[in-house]
């Protein structure tokens, strides 16, 4: 097991971990979480022994063989596929002894040494080192052809994979992972948890994807406060458990509060009567030995809102017959020819959709996400945009786009040069740019901060069209909570594509796919897109993509070329059967997109009803009729009758919709 006893850290003036205690036990799944900078990643530094403790020690059995994700990548000439199996230094070690061995002159004691080192070989699995790690490379979203390729070949995010790659391939009693999903797809992060729920060791992940947490780890290790607080379960549980600790901390705290407000009013009255003198006295001791208790408190909320767009174009865009790609460059920078991505592209995007966009790794999502943005334009076709059309385009590298040597206020500054610094800061400390910081330059912020920035810069412009690609890198719980909540509330368009399964879920409600080169309709959920992907990795030759409905948890097999032998005369019960289930699945289909905008317009008219309520109650009040007020007064009277109208519309469409539903169903 791993103890802390007694474990206390400083980094610099700043405490980390004071006077710590908890225990670990084998084979647990442990989630590391807490606020930045609260200490996650030195926790690590000194269990892999390159930080040590101020006071106190961590003890783990000395035979544990410890595996951990390298932070750097040297650019070697190695292939990808021979730097993943490296992880396994005790093979290697094995197989570098076997060749000085078997360079030497044969004698007795050498061929003996050499036979023992075979047998060990094959303790270590030598013989299926191969295929172990052309399994963990295709896993990660390595091609068979991208395996021979050497390392210095592949970007910053790639070599990433590789090093995780190592560490998957080291055999350990004790794997570390700190945020290993940050350069992972969908598609990888899947496979990823199918192979950590399988790992016998204990695991410590460091991790801001809720679902990710939620498939893997039974305990999760909370930093607060400068201590380790232990919980059973999941991220989903640890919120519960937290949630209640807090009621009871509040309740408590109450409790106490009343117990030394009547012992001091006691005090207070009677410490100058001689015949209460005793009492006094003996109630002055018990508020001295009261412990004080702090309230328990959660992480400062942070959140904020899409501003509502100012115009709506529908169709906001059309895409006809177009194929997207790259130009192929020769040497001198002159086109040479086109590598198409997607072909045939026919897509429409109207107002109020809520997209998630989905594929394997390198289908061609960036690609598309590109070519709707006008990033990159179409090889072949036409994309044609609605008049007023506002695009927010997120890049998956964003962060790397912003100039690090200026500030947030030279950022906005930029695309709202007419608007007063003051307004500017204003909106930047809604982003948690308070202060000097607003003024600083941007090269030592965090990756999240970098990205809080971005999305700031997004926002500001008001887009009806957001087009984003992985937003969530680098963005800890709090921020990917507070942006799913704001995209859960956007009134424009939204097309996302996202490892984070909890911002899919909240804030999408159909589903697209890159897959084979085209881009089609994905029927199902995420659960279904699990399981079909299973089926595409796992090679069970699945080509067709779920069909409608909820009911289908697996992919279906390839169509079969067979011809079908005739139909019978009389249809018999496994038929009807299928028949019953197919117009069940067509209902279902026809029902779905309905559905959805029902959900949507429910959200928007219990909205309206929010702001009418409170223009309502500010109309409500006597002094919003004075004189000084007049300007005040006619704008809420505006308001009101905005809402008013609005409200209308909305339950109208509301009603249209349900009256399509019920002759659905009847």
């Amino acid at each position: 097991m791993i103890r802390f006893i007694n474990v206390s850290l400083m980094r610099g003036t700043k405490p980390l971990l004071e006077s710590v205690d908890l225990t670990l036990n084998p084979g647990d799944k442990i989630g590391l979480i807490g606020a930045n900078g609260a200490g996650k990643s030195s926790l690590f530094a000194m269990l892999r022994n390159e930080l040590h403790p101020d006071q106190g020690e961590i003890d783990f059995p000395a035979k544990w063989r410890m595996a951990y994700v390298a932070q750097e990548t040297p650019p070697l000439d190695r292939a990808a596929l021979d730097y993943a199996i490296d992880g396994d230094v005790t093979l290697r070690k094995l197989e570098a002894e076997l060749a000085r061995l078997e360079a030497e002159p044969e004698s007795t004691d050498n061929g003996i040494a050499i036979g023992e080192i075979y047998s060990a070989l094959a303790d270590a699995d030598a013989y299926t080192v191969q295929s172990r790690g052309e399994q963990l490379l295709l896993g990660l979203g390595f091609t068979l052809d991208q395996m021979k390729q050497p390392v210095a070949s592949f970007s910053g995010g790639w070599r990433m994979r590789l090093n995780l790659a190592q560490a998957l391939m080291c055999p350990s009693e004790l794997l570390l992972l700190d945020e290993p999903t940050n350069h992972l797809d969908l598609d990888a992060i899947i496979w990823l948890e199918d192979w950590l729920k399988k790992y016998p060791g204990t695991l410590i992940i460091i991790s801001h994807d809720r679902d990710f947490l939620d498939e893997i780890v039974n305990v999760i290790v909370h930093i607060d406060e400068r201590k380790l607080k232990r919980y059973s379960g999941n991220y989903s549980g640890f919120e519960r458990q937290r949630a209640a600790q807090m009621i009871l901390a509040a309740g408590a705290l109450e409790k106490q509060m009343r117990q030394r407000a009547h012992l001091e009013s006691f005090v207070n009255r009677f410490k100058a009567q001689a015949s209460k003198a005793r009492q006094a006295q003996s109630r002055m001791k018990a508020l001295a030995k009261m412990e004080e208790l702090a309230p328990l408190r959660a992480a400062a909320e942070f959140s904020f809102e899409f501003r509502e767009p100012l115009s709506a174009p529908n169709p906001l865009l059309v895409m006809e017959d177009v194929n997207a790609g790259y130009h192929i460059l020769d040497e001198h920078g002159d086109r040479v020819g086109d590598k198409t991505i997607v072909s045939n592209i026919k897509f429409s995007l109207q107002i109020g959709q809520r997209i998630g966009l989905l594929g394997v790794n390198g289908a061609g999502k960036s690609t598309l996400i590109k070519t709707i943005a006008g990033e990159i334009a179409p090889l072949t076709g036409d994309a044609t945009l609605g008049k007023g059309l506002s695009i927010g385009y997120f890049a998956q590298h964003q962060v790397e786009m912003l100039r690090h040597d200026e500030s947030p206020l030279w950022h906005l500054a930029k695309i709202a040069p007419t608007v007063r610094e003051q307004e500017l800061r204003n909106f930047l400390g809604g982003f948690n740019f308070p202060g000097t910081m607003v003024t600083s330059p941007i090269r030592p912020f965090s990756g999240g901060e970098k990205a809080r920035l971005a999305l700031a810069l997004i926002v500001w412009q008001r887009p009806n069209l957001l087009l984003l690609d992985e937003p969530t890198n680098h963005l800890d719980l709090e921020t990917r909570e507070a942006l799913t909540m704001a995209l859960a509330q956007f009134e424009g368009t939204l097309v996302v594509v996202s490892h984070d399964r909890h911002l899919l879920r909240a804030t999408t409600d159909q589903f697209i796919i890159v897959a084979d080169g085209k881009l089609q309709p994905f029927d199902g959920d995420l659960d279904d897109y699990k399981d079909w992907l299973f089926q595409t990795k796992l090679g069970k030759g699945t080509t067709v993509l779920p069909a409608a409905g909820k009911d289908n948890k697996t992919a279906y097999p390839a169509v079969s070329a067979v011809a079908p032998p005739a139909a019978a005369p009389v249809v018999d019960k496994k038929e009807q059967k299928r028949q019953d289930a197919e117009t069940r699945q067509k209902l279902a289909a026809l029902k779905k997109p309905i559905e959805n905008k029902l959900k949507r317009l429910e959200e928007q008219i219990a909205k309206r009803n929010e702001q009418k309520a409170d223009v309502d109650g500010k109309l409500g009040e006597p002094t919003i009729y004075d004189a000084a007020n007049k300007a005040k007064l006619k704008q809420l009277l505006a308001d009101q009758s905005f809402y008013k109208k609005d409200l209308a519309e909305l339950e109208g469409q509301w009603l249209e919709l349900q009256e399509q539903l019920e002759a659905l169903a009847a």
